[in-house]
């Protein structure tokens, strides 16, 4: 197979740029997802009653179209509906485990966190539909980048068959530097200092595990509680309303045993403790919950690395969008999130990033 361009990755910041190319007439691409299914660090689970149906997000929930007007722009011109985070009512601090929480007054934060409704997996197939081309390859892993005298050769393996190549002029790396690295061999090699930059660029979320109940109604909101929580007690250290409008209810939080930690405990274990903790804060009826879900992204090979089970939970600063000099100069771009310099590891840093990757295609070829 032969194509002009080849983008690594079918997350938003691959489908997006995909969506770019194609506004701009250009079709001849092929995009290679490793995963089952698009969306990368964007995914949900549905969670299914008799009455009610709705995906949760196990991934990125906000953005902030004050300050993230471009992501802003494509969610509206998709017709995608949007509502403002719940955050009326108290929030519960609690400083250990024994003690009963305290409530203090909540405050509404601006700029105001957005979701969409029905979850972010709504942004990609939304975009994915928009595709014309649809050259999309899911189940396919990149394993090798050569360069040649007239082209690049990419080698990857899907579930069909184990050795595939494609040939391309230019290719897009829609996934975060330090995991192109890890997973895909450069032939030649990067640039010694390319690599150490990309391999010292964190990839947001990837150390981190978020654990979603599902209920049937927002009690806490009952008790004048907003769902908001901050906890020196654990397992969960944040925690959030993640409710839809006339929709299931929910809450979520972000876990704080760290990576290598979390290694050695039981899912369901951990799944009881966060429980445990739940109802501590929100009363006995917050302990059983409809469903409840555990994604530990530290797990998850095609996200972290082993440098991320230590990595600090901050965005990181961005690195070369493309080997400064060699062979792969302008051959070979970063347009993931993490290569982004407004946003770095944000929803928004993805639709940047993929902006910035199709102009340099433009101008340079």
């Amino acid at each position: 197979m032969r194509k002009k361009i080849a983008i690594i990755g079918g997350g938003l910041s691959g489908l997006y740029a995909a969506y770019q190319l194609e506004q701009k007439g250009i079709t001849d691409y092929v995009l290679l997802e490793a995963r089952a299914h698009l969306g990368g660090r964007i995914s949900d689970f549905l969670s299914n009653s008799q009455s009610k149906s709705n995906s949760f997000d196990l991934g990125p929930t906000w953005f902030w179209p004050e300050f993230q007007p471009q992501l802003s722009e494509l969610i509206k011109s998709l017709k995608l509906e949007t509502f403002a985070q719940f955050e009326q009512g108290h929030t519960l601090i609690e400083r250990s485990s024994s003690q009963p929480p305290t409530a203090t007054p909540g405050y509404m934060h601006s700029p105001t966190s957005m979701r969409i409704k029905g979850g972010m997996g709504k942004l990609i197939n939304a975009l994915y539909a928009k595709l014309q081309n649809k050259h999309v390859v899911t189940s396919a892993s990149a394993e090798s980048i050569t360069y040649q005298q007239d082209s690049i050769e990419i080698r990857y393996s899907n579930s069909d068959k184990p050795n595939n190549t494609v040939y391309v002029e230019h290719v897009m790396l829609a996934l975060p530097p330090r995991l192109a690295v890890e997973k895909i061999a450069f032939n030649p090699t990067l640039p010694s200092d390319v690599i150490a930059k990309w391999q010292n660029t964190a990839t947001w979320m990837a150390p981190h595990a978020k654990y979603i109940a599902v209920y049937d109604t927002p009690f806490w909101r009952k008790q004048g509680l907003s769902g908001s929580a901050r906890s020196s007690a654990g397992p969960m250290v944040e925690i959030h309303d993640a409710s839809y409008p006339q929709g299931q209810a929910a809450l979520f939080g972000f876990i704080g045993v760290p990576a290598t930690d979390r290694q050695r405990i039981n899912n369901e274990d951990l799944k009881a403790y966060c429980r445990a903790q739940l109802a501590r804060l929100f009363g006995t009826q917050a302990a059983t919950p409809e469903v409840d879900v555990i994604k530990d992204w530290a797990q998850d090979e095609l996200t972290s690395t082993h440098l991320d089970k230590h990595a600090a939970n901050a965005h990181a600063t961005a690195p070369y969008i493309t080997p400064p000099n060699g062979p792969w100069h302008q051959r070979l771009v970063g347009i993931g999130s993490e290569w982004s310099t407004q946003f770095p590891g944000y929803l928004a840093g993805a639709v940047d990033a993929a902006s910035k990757g199709v102009e340099h295609y433009i101008h340079t070829y």
